[in-house]
């Protein structure tokens, strides 16, 4: 199976109540954990790759894994670019064979972010590839950027309505009060500003920032009308901790596998348990 814009499953899943689940590729491992996990519950997902990820794995071993994994599983599964930074990037993605991107305007003002990310959707809907547009500002750190508490700004139901209908996303991140990496504490999530904003679009809500948010908070999350939910910082712990422990059991060990194979089963087991969460298992 080929990879497929988000549009072939999106509609689908705020239809249904439920949440795909974008796991982030950060290199092989990553991508192997993430379609087995799919597999074993026969869940759609989405491949996030981040543009610090991209300068990591290159652009063209970033697709040609993603599209491996699209043609072993047979699963519907969406290469998606997280938090584009321009239109360039956006389009040299589209053109490399991603077949979603996001285009992050949030640090525009509001007319200069519908603007822009209007540019990318027209494009981009030419070539039969799906958009993500953001408003306002997320939390914590993704690849080098960092925003602080004091910088993040929670999205205003009204201008996230305006935002759609100018720009005709396929998805909507907005900002309701989580952040990007591990919380130090519980996130204070504004679950009326996701019912409003789902309630008025026609469009799945995404909640970014979804690693460490409590069960029962991302339940209520999709309830209120998320159909996207971003998963990358619990994946990373995983990998690493498993990694850490395996040298620290055995200081002789030097082949990656031996300690990437277990590092791999752990996040499948992460993986596993979102697609659970989020509702998605058996929605392929």
């Amino acid at each position: 199976m080929a990879l497929v814009s988000m549009n072939e499953f999106l509609p689908k899943a705020k239809a249904g109540k439920y949440a795909v689940g974008q796991f982030n590729m950060n290199n092989l491992e990553f991508a192997q954990a993430i379609v087995e996990a799919a597999i074993e519950l026969n869940s759609p997902f989405i491949y996030g790759v981040s543009e610090g990820a991209l300068k990591y794995m290159g652009i063209e071993f970033t697709v040609a894994i993603a599209e491996a994994a699209a043609k072993k599983s047979g699963l519907p599964i969406a290469l998606h670019l997280d938090h584009g930074s321009s239109f360039e990037v956006a389009m040299k993605c589209i053109r490399a064979g991603f077949s979603s991107v996001m285009f992050d305007g949030s640090h525009y003002s509001f007319e200069e972010n519908i603007r822009l990310t209007k540019e990318v959707v027209k494009a981009a809907r030419a070539m039969g590839v799906s958009v993500e547009g953001e408003l306002g500002t997320i939390g914590g750190v993704e690849d080098d950027i960092s925003v602080d508490e004091e910088h993040a700004n929670l999205a205003k139901p009204e201008e996230a309505i305006r935002f759609y209908e100018e720009t005709g996303v396929d998805c909507l991140a907005i900002a309701v009060g989580t952040a990007h990496g591990m919380y130090a504490g519980e996130p204070n999530i504004h679950f009326d500003i996701i019912e409003a904003v789902s309630k008025a679009i026609p469009v799945p809500v995404v909640l970014h920032g979804g690693s460490g948010v409590p069960d029962e908070m991302i339940r209520k999350s999709i309830a209120a009308g998320v159909g996207k939910i971003n998963v990358n910082t619990e994946n990373q712990v995983a990998c690493t901790e498993s990694i850490r422990a395996a040298l620290n059991k055995d200081a002789k060990i030097y082949d990656p596998r031996k300690y990437l194979t277990p590092a791999r089963s752990a996040m499948i087991e992460v993986v596993k348990s979102k697609i659970q969460l989020f509702g998605s298992s058996n929605q392929a």
